[in-house]
């Protein structure tokens, strides 16, 4: 018998609170059967979790604490822990319990062949596949599966540490005061004295979370975030015929008023090198006509802003695009989900899109015209419409809303002129609400680039579109007289209402994923650059004579190459994400390692036969008939000629 004296353990679930007796050196095992006592016969006790909060807490499954006693982990007398659990799920619509066996100890969900799955199988949830908009997830923060970027900002407090004040701090080293004591992370104070223009989205998470839920009250959660809906709901509850033959409160939309949205999902654009920019660059500089690239990297946290986030760019992917003076008509982009598994293999993934708009002001010194200022606009409302669908299509998972996803980390940047006349990039996000009116078809472009357009009920002959419910929009402006008023949008508004503004910078220590970025790039037909064979042999050194391996391991860094050579079919899986994975550490190991793979033999083999052929000897000329460089020019324009003479053009 132990000597140590009992203590008490309070638990709390979601059916309510019990306490339990227990004794120090009892392991957590032990507590098992107690705690089904105290839970609802239908609970999985495989599911049965541990935690120290209610929310946002170090979760452990009571069967991973195997071996561990309670006095280990510093629990005491009174202390209260959190249980989160799942039902049983129900069989053939009838709920059951199944009852513990020596083959399966405890009730919990079976395979298809009926073996059980184990406790330390690692089981990922994906986010259920929405069969309406308006469809909400149960419990989304134990479904949904955050990237883990998202999962680190959520375990942080975020929290502004301020030094002592010698001023106003009269307490001792130790103490704290109104004057030193840490900041949240949405404090307007910081903001300010940064400027910082928008909240992060984790500090705007913390700030509405706050005001939503309050631990200390005992509620119970809500999912604090809630995506915009502007359209007609169909699953309207009060039995009327759907839209348009009837509509009511619950499922019309309500009146929509604009204003800057105070939180921005990215903080930051970072580009890893700016030999991203220049290749982008040369095919303006090259031919005089715009150009649109998608970015792919990867996203990190962002130091300079309280919980921020930043878009690392590696890669700039041009598809096939229609390109003109004024403007781009994007084509068919059929290899777009190629282009992204590259990406994956390469540990990347797509972050925004980027282009050009400008013109040269013909000073002769490389100056361009300032087309985007203060006093104009600085993304068009054609711009924006393209940016909305972007994001609409980039949708941000997260477990703190109550869709299971909300906004979405797309960017878009813009290489223009800037007022001193040099080649500037700014960086932007849409708002939600304007991803949600592009989507409802509420607004349209403009054929002024500084307004957007709201549609009408009536606008459109269509069948489709004259039966759309178009809500009031409204937007609040400062008037002549200095006071803030609120106007109907209709029928246009000033396009600044719908954008949020980011910063954007290199790297200072340039460290990119891919050291080399000559070879050809991707649909620059137009102006004499084409990806083929010989292109590709001459990049990684391959000849009809020899093979160059240490050359070709060191040009595989090249994201437009691997794009290249995924196109070509040639890898197998595994080869192919072993030449990503050496690509990006640039580990010699590796390259060893795909240089004895059939694959790569196979590519080498193929690159030989239609590589480069050895360069001809030059045409060497006697003694007597060295002269003048005239004379050898000479010479050379006769041969030449004597060449071309057997050459027949039909």
């Amino acid at each position: 018998m132990s000597s140590q004296k009992p203590i008490l353990l309070r638990f709390e679930s979601k059916n309510g609170q019990f306490r339990l007796t227990v004794n120090p050196s009892d392991q957590f095992t032990s507590l098992l059967s107690k705690i089904l006592d105290n839970l609802p016969k239908d609970v999985d006790s495989r599911s049965i979790t541990l935690s120290n909060k209610p929310f946002g807490g170090e979760d452990r499954l009571l069967s991973s604490l195997k071996g561990i006693a309670i006095e280990r982990v510093g629990l005491r007398h009174g202390d209260k822990l959190f249980l989160k659990y799942s039902d049983q799920p129900p069989i053939n619509g009838h709920s059951t319990v199944v009852k513990p066996t020596s083959s399966q100890p405890h009730n919990s969900s079976n395979r298809l062949n009926g073996l059980p799955v184990l406790s330390t199988e690692d089981r990922p949830v994906a986010l259920p596949v929405q069969t309406s908009p308006t469809t909400t997830i149960k419990n989304p923060w134990e479904v949904v599966q955050q990237s883990p970027l998202d999962n680190e900002l959520d375990k942080q407090d975020g929290k502004i540490t301020r030094p002592r004040d010698q001023k106003m701090c009269r307490h001792g080293q130790k103490g704290m005061c109104d004057y030193c004591m840490p900041l949240e992370p949405y404090s307007a104070e910081y903001l300010a004295e940064k400027k910082i223009k928008h909240l992060s989205f984790h500090s705007y998470l913390r700030k509405i979370n706050s005001s939503t839920n309050k631990p200390e009250l005992k509620s119970s959660y809500m999912p604090p975030l809630s995506e915009p809906y502007y359209r007609v709901r169909k699953d309207c509850p009060s039995g009327h015929p759907p839209w348009p033959e009837g509509i009511c409160t619950k499922c019309q939309p309500s009146a929509i008023t604009l204003q800057s949205q105070p939180y921005r999902m990215v903080d930051h654009v970072e580009f890893s090198s700016a030999a991203l920019i220049d290749s982008l660059l040369n095919f303006w500089r090259a031919c005089g006509q715009q150009r649109v690239g998608f970015l792919y990297g990867h996203y990190e946290q962002y130091a300079e802003v309280p919980l921020g986030i930043k878009a690392v760019v590696e890669a700039i992917y041009e598809p096939p695009q229609m390109d003109e003076v004024d403007g781009c008509t994007m084509g068919d982009w059929e290899n777009e989900k190629e282009v992204d598994e590259v990406a994956r293999l390469c540990g990347l993934e797509k972050v925004g899109v980027i282009f050009t708009d400008l013109i040269d002001a013909g000073n002769g010194d490389g100056s361009v015209v300032c087309k985007r200022h203060i006093d104009s606009y600085y993304l068009s409302s054609l711009e924006i419409a393209f940016s909305a669908r972007q994001q609409a299509r980039h949708p941000k998972p997260t477990k703190w809303s109550d869709t299971g996803r909300f906004g979405s980390n797309f960017v878009t940047c813009v290489l223009s002129g800037d007022e001193d006349g040099g080649i500037a990039v700014t960086a932007f996000q849409v708002s939600n609400s304007a991803v949600e009116m592009i989507r409802a078809g509420i607004v349209e472009p403009s054929a002024d680039p500084s307004v957007m357009i709201v549609r009408g009920e009536d606008d459109d002959e269509s069948t489709t579109n004259r039966a759309q419910y178009i809500p009031e929009v409204f937007y609040r402006r400062i008037n002549e007289y200095g006071a803030s008023v609120q106007e109907n949008a209709k029928p246009s508004f000033p396009v600044e209402y719908l954008l949020v503004t980011l910063t954007h910078g290199f790297r200072k220590e340039s460290t990119p994923y891919f050291i080399t970025s000559d070879f050809s790039i991707e649909n620059r037909e137009v102006i004499g650059e084409s990806q083929d064979l010989k292109v590709v042999a001459k990049k990684l050194g391959v000849t009809r004579d020899k093979i160059d391996a240490e050359k070709g391991m060191r040009s595989t860094s090249d994201f437009h190459l691997l794009c290249f050579l995924h196109g070509m079919d040639i890898l197998s899986k595994d080869e192919e994400a072993l030449l990503c994975r050496m690509a990006c550490t640039h580990d010699i190991a590796e390259g060893f390692q795909l240089l004895n793979t059939p694959g790569w033999a196979t590519l080498l083999a193929i690159l030989q036969e239609s590589g480069e052929r050895p360069p001809k000897r030059p045409f060497s000329f006697s003694s007597s008939d060295t002269g003048s460089p005239e004379h050898n020019t000479s010479l050379d324009g006769e041969q030449l000629a004597k060449r071309f003479k057997a050459a027949s053009l039909r």
